[in-house]
């Protein structure tokens, strides 16, 4: 009964979104603010009937309710409990509702922060959000139905897919969805700006915070993506150009393009046709790589199984596509910048030089991963691409990219003086054309990575040059000792000293990158009980092999100690493991036993075994552990932008001494 239940709370959320999108729209369009607020009281009830449907959801996943086929089909008894909950966004069904969810999450929190502000926008804001949620709940009333039942009850369930057995699959998901579904939001004001007619600088003002949060998010699901590749596919990368990694990659570029964008917006009032087309190929992107691990156009490790949703999401995306397209040219003439573009030597310049680098990377990135499909349908043949054309075909644009990430911050607006290009670049190129020096004399005379280590250097030194610069005036103008002025310079200039941070986050992930893509060393061994492998100065040696039964699984571990100089000093025992589960025994995982330096990361793989030795692929990838410090200070650097800055205090002039107007 309670199942029934759910479906109809589906039902009746599918109504009242429809009836919010039309009340919304119809009274932006009058200036009802009846009609008006109606919107905002659908928005509150799709929430609290999706939220109450989810629940349900929970309870059959938990309460081991077998006759819910959802539940049958990934999930079982003796699945621990942290993975039954996580079993909701673990497939079709229940990922698409948990998509809804969050959706209705952020159109609650919109809906209250702007309830009683932006009238002319809220109306379409919520207009353009339920009609979001009413496709969604299209897909789980007509297509995918999550209460499905079965007319008997099964003694137990299928179990979940092993792959998602692991802690950062419980976690990278949300943190994945918290940025897709964040960023319609944006998407939403730019939709309402257009059909209000506001087209100022004030919908961009509103949605950089509403930007940055749903982009931290995304950041932080790609980067936990990639450890959970890392130490669970046993494979010695973290990003293989997969169809569902490039998904969530693409909105990401575009999205950081934007943010970068609305900044020259709200300084100068340029750029304003570019920041529509930004956020509607965010929006676009977004449901683009829903439609992309749905439908089964594109063969991934992580999509989800083949359905009927394709023709929807194909539907939906020829719907926004030449809406926004109709709507963008009507307005046209609203549009135009306020400002001209004065010096190619000007930080605007900068900044539309790294939008079409954003987007010249994410066409690249698009074009790649739907080859296949575009060379099936022409010529009956699927051709693959893989990550060599993607690395070929980006790497240079990321070089670029990164060269602009360290001059752009330093030009000034509108131009920027000889004696300013001076000042700004003379170290950091001084530095790094001395790195650059020595890294080709006593390194490595690999061009490519020389040059992407000598960027890095070279965007590092520009910022730490800018905090030195206003640490040092804080000091001279306060008197605050250096670790206060660098607390108050960040939290009161946030938005500038926080990007800086996430630039050096980026910083420290493409070095990491350019350590694992030219540096890393591999070697693939069978060993005997006692028996050692050198590699790259370490000596590997085989202790022997263990197996537990844990739950719902064998856990075979092997023991493995990892010596320096020559096998003369003991620096740790690892102890990769293969996971054999009992409902899926062909589809074993791997835990790779991995011992972390500064300089690399020692990572061994246990691929098979016998009753007196066994094979092992073992990796010595340098500088990977700043990829995951990267990532950090990436999460880092936006709270410190998104934190709110102290309002200057004003002080009342003494009576009697005349103000200036």
């Amino acid at each position: 009964m309670i199942f029934h239940i759910g479906s109809l709370l589906l039902v009746i959320a599918l109504v009242v979104s429809f009836f919010g999108t039309v009340v919304g729209y119809w009274g932006g369009r009058t200036r009802s603010a009846n009609l008006a607020a109606s919107s905002f009281h659908a928005v509150y009830a799709v929430a609290g009937l999706v939220l109450a449907a989810a629940v349900i959801l929970w309870y059959g996943l938990l309460a081991d309710q077998f006759q819910l086929a959802y539940v049958w089909n990934h999930s079982e008894r003796a699945l621990p409990l942290f993975y039954k909950f996580s079993a909701l966004w673990g497939g079709q069904a229940g990922s698409l509702l948990f998509w809804t969810l969050l959706l209705s999450g952020y159109s609650v929190a919109v809906a209250l922060t702007f309830r009683t502000r932006q009238a002319a926008l809220m109306p379409f804001v919520n207009a353009t959000l339920l009609i979001t949620s009413f496709f969604f709940l299209v897909l789980l009333v007509f297509s995918v139905h999550p209460f499905e039942q079965y007319e008997f009850r099964p003694a137990d369930g299928q179990g979940l897919n092993p792959l998602l057995q692991n802690y950062w699959m419980v976690i990278h998901p949300i943190m994945l969805y918290m940025g897709w579904v964040g960023l319609t939001v944006p998407f939403a004001f730019a939709v309402a700006s257009l059909l209000s007619k506001k087209l100022g600088n004030n919908w961009v003002r509103i949605v950089r915070r509403w930007t940055l949060i749903p982009w931290m998010f995304l950041s932080a699901g790609i980067i936990m993506g990639s450890q959970w590749a890392y130490m669970e596919l046993g494979w010695g990368g973290y990003w293989a150009w997969d169809p569902v990694e490039n998904a969530s990659f693409l909105p990401w570029l575009t999205a950081t393009a934007f943010l970068h964008s609305i900044i020259i917006q709200e300084r100068r009032g340029m750029l304003k046709v570019w920041n529509m087309v930004l956020v509607w190929l965010t929006y676009v992107l977004v449901i683009l790589g829903t439609f992309t691990t749905r439908s089964g156009i594109l063969e991934s490790v992580h999509s989800f199984a083949q359905s009927d949703v394709g023709p929807y999401f194909l539907g939906f995306l020829i719907l926004i596509i030449f809406s926004f397209i109709w709507l963008l040219f009507d307005r046209m003439p609203l549009l135009r910048s306020e400002s001209a573009m004065d010096s190619v030597l000007s930080r605007e310049a900068a900044f539309l030089a790294n939008n079409w680098l954003f987007t010249g990377i994410a066409f690249a990135v698009l074009w790649g991963t739907f080859f296949p499909m575009f060379s099936e349908i022409i010529t009956g043949q699927r051709i693959s691409v893989a990550a060599p054309w993607f690395n070929k075909v980006t790497g240079p644009l990321f070089l670029l990219l990164f060269v602009m990430m360290g001059i752009g911050p330093l030009l000034g607006w509108r131009r920027t003086s000889a004696n300013k290009l001076r000042e700004q670049f003379t170290w950091p190129l001084l530095l790094s054309l001395l790195f650059a020096l020595v890294y080709w004399l006593l390194v490595s005379k690999q061009f490519y990575p020389m040059m992407g280590l000598t960027a890095c250097l070279f965007v590092t030194a520009t910022i730490v040059q800018e905090f030195l610069r206003g640490v040092l005036a804080r000091r001279a103008a306060t008197g605050e000792n250096p670790f206060t002025a660098t607390w108050q310079l960040m939290r009161r200039n946030g938005q500038r000293y926080g990007g800086y941070i996430v630039h050096l986050g980026i910083v420290l992930i493409g070095a990491a990158v350019i350590g694992n893509q030219f540096y890393v060393q591999t070697t693939n061994v069978t060993l005997a009980q006692g028996e050692s492998a050198d590699l790259a100065g370490y000596r590997f040696t085989y202790n022997g092999l263990s197996a537990e039964h844990q739950d719902n699984r064998v856990e075979y571990r092997a023991y493995v100690s990892i010596f320096a100089d020559d096998g003369a000093r003991l620096l740790r025992t690892v102890s990769p493991q293969r996971n054999v589960y009992d409902k899926n025994p062909d589809m074993p995982t791997s835990e790779v036993g991995i011992y972390v330096l500064p300089s690399e990361d020692l990572y061994v793989v246990l691929n098979g075994w016998s009753e007196n030795s066994a094979t092992f692929s073992i990796f010595v990838n340098p500088l990977t552990l700043w990829l995951w410090v990267g990532g950090v200070l990436i999460v880092l650097g936006t709270l410190i932008a998104l934190w709110p800055h102290p309002r200057r205090k004003t002080v009342p002039a003494p009576a009697g001494v005349p103000v200036r107007a």
